[in-house]
């Protein structure tokens, strides 16, 4: 496990419990708008050992609840089942942030009882996949690993970050492809920082071209806005509860 970052404690990542975020280094995609990308290079520096997380793990037993597993892309690191299995062995509950693109993988954690939770991030419609997430992306792999969370019986949401390049009519369509769902949350678009380009060179994706990033909704109109469009806001999150009706049906 190569570990680029630790966040100590957090009310906000793992649903009903206090948790550390463990941050791992290595992602597969190439998310214009994001903000870990410090994280995405395979080859950086660990920022702390494996030893030294199991050691704060141990003095902070009784303290914290669980355990996030995020990134980067954890499911990248191969010896993430034999870490997770360390982490459960202290009494914590573990919860995964991943991309889904590794689906056989995913499913050996699964298999294992080695999740509590999973939040997959869908980044886009099937079919705009590569535009938002920067690469090519074989699609199946995605769908599989959707299948495997709705059936593994573990507790998991689909989430996507409303980025100016998707559409209230592209968060409908991602809604209903995650059919049936237990929760589908809409994360906040916030642009990223200056001088935070993509690894390929972009700084913005096509068709928009160069130029400033949008700012993200806020103030009174725009949140009168985003109510009309059916989405509703809750710190920093938009929750869409219309959006499961309609994956379900």
């Amino acid at each position: 496990m190569i570990i680029g970052g630790l966040e100590k404690s957090s009310v906000v990542d793992f649903p009903g419990t206090v948790a550390a975020v463990v941050f791992v280094v290595g992602c597969n995609f190439d998310c214009w708008y994001c903000h870990n990308r410090a994280l995405l290079d395979p080859d950086a520096p660990a920022a702390l050992t494996v030893e030294e997380i199991l050691a704060f793990l141990g003095k902070r037993r009784g303290l914290l609840g669980g355990v996030v597993v995020s990134g980067g892309e954890p499911t990248l690191q191969k010896d993430l089942p034999a870490f997770v299995e360390k982490v459960r062995a202290l009494g914590y509950r573990v919860k995964l942030d991943t991309n889904g693109s590794h689906p056989e993988r995913l499913n050996s954690l699964l298999n294992a009882g080695l999740l509590d939770y999973v939040a997959m991030d869908v980044k886009a419609p099937w079919d705009a996949y590569p535009q938002n997430a920067g690469t090519d992306i074989e699609v199946k792999k995605l769908q599989k690993s959707v299948e495997l969370l709705a059936d593994s019986g573990v507790a998991h949401e689909f989430r996507t970050t409303f980025v100016p390049t998707l559409s209230p009519a592209d968060i409908e369509t991602i809604a209903r492809s995650v059919g049936g769902a237990p929760l589908y949350a809409l994360q906040q678009y916030r642009p990223p920082g200056p001088g935070i380009p993509a690894r390929a060179g972009r700084l913005w994706p096509q068709p928009h071209g160069p130029g400033p990033l949008p700012k993200p909704a806020d103030g009174p109109a725009a949140r009168a806005k985003m109510h009309r469009a059916g989405h509703r806001a809750v710190t920093g999150m938009f929750r869409t509860p219309q959006y499961r009706r309609a994956a379900s049906n």
